[in-house]
């Protein structure tokens, strides 16, 4: 996953057309590509219909391509007729060259650190403005939240996300704070001066908590991951239920996670400590 410079989300797509309409000027390839891009974030589950009308594509040209998307596994149906992105697309994703070292480093220690904490485990890196998770390890005791592999959400309201954009270039940052930032619950913090206050807090203890920003009874505890130079390349979080512990209780496997994986990548700050 490449960090990219900030960029503005998707706006939303047009009614379908009909057959006859510009569609017909698009590539094979751009109609299968509308397609896949119609799914985010607050689009996980969609009917035929709902795809047509979110990629512009007619209602034949939708159900022939997401027919043959579902055979090659890049789409998924459920059982009450609806469709998510398939498992073959999570896979390709996971391919991406610096995505594929970070992983192939960290899920050692991520699996040691889900067995510790007993909690929803996640390794996060930033994509333009969004936070995306490219591993992610559930508990059956774990808060009810979204940490699917391939998942995104915008930086400021999530542990992981905090902290990356906390260890963000100040430009990058600003543009963030400069909005709009979606709210998600009551607890999220949508205010420019907050955040800012939070992310420096966040350089200064080298942590973030985050409580209830996106699912309520959630609390999410992040700490940087270090690269070669010592660059921040990526976050890991553990997310707990609200009361079930201290923040403070989980941040020491926490930590020694992160220093584990940023020794893997050749952070010249973590050689020698445990």
């Amino acid at each position: 996953m490449t960090i990219t410079d900030p960029i503005p989300r998707s706006p939303a797509r047009p009614a379908a057309a009909p057959d006859s309409a510009p569609e017909t000027r698009l590539t094979a390839a751009q109609r299968v590509l509308a397609i896949l891009e119609v799914f985010d974030q607050d689009h996980l589950v969609l009917t035929l219909s709902e795809i047509s009308r979110r990629s512009g594509l007619s209602l034949s040209t939708t159900h022939r391509l997401v027919g043959e998307l579902r055979q090659w596994g890049a789409l998924e149906r459920s059982e009450d007729g609806r469709y998510a992105i398939g498992m073959r697309v999570l896979e390709l994703g996971a391919l991406e060259p610096q995505g594929l070292r970070l992983r192939n480093v960290a899920l050692p220690f991520l699996g040691d650190l889900h067995a510790a904490v007993a909690a929803d485990v996640t390794l996060s890196v930033r994509d333009g403005n969004d936070v995306v998770y490219v591993e992610s390890l559930r508990s059956r005791r774990g808060a009810p939240v979204l940490t699917r592999l391939g998942g995104r959400w915008p930086l400021h309201a999530t542990g992981t996300g905090q902290v990356l954009l906390a260890h963000s270039p100040t430009e990058f940052q600003d543009a963030i704070l400069r909005g709009p930032l979606e709210r998600f619950t009551p607890k999220t913090i949508v205010e420019p001066s907050e955040l800012r206050r939070i992310l420096a807090e966040v350089r200064r203890s080298g942590y973030s908590v985050v409580e209830e920003s996106i699912t309520a009874g959630a609390v999410a505890i992040a700490v940087p991951v270090r690269g070669p130079r010592d660059r921040i390349v990526a976050a890991v979080g553990v997310t707990i239920r609200k009361g079930s512990c201290t923040p403070e209780s989980v941040l020491p496997p926490l930590s020694m996670t992160a220093r584990a994986i940023s020794r893997g990548l050749g952070a010249p700050s973590s050689r020698g400590r445990g």
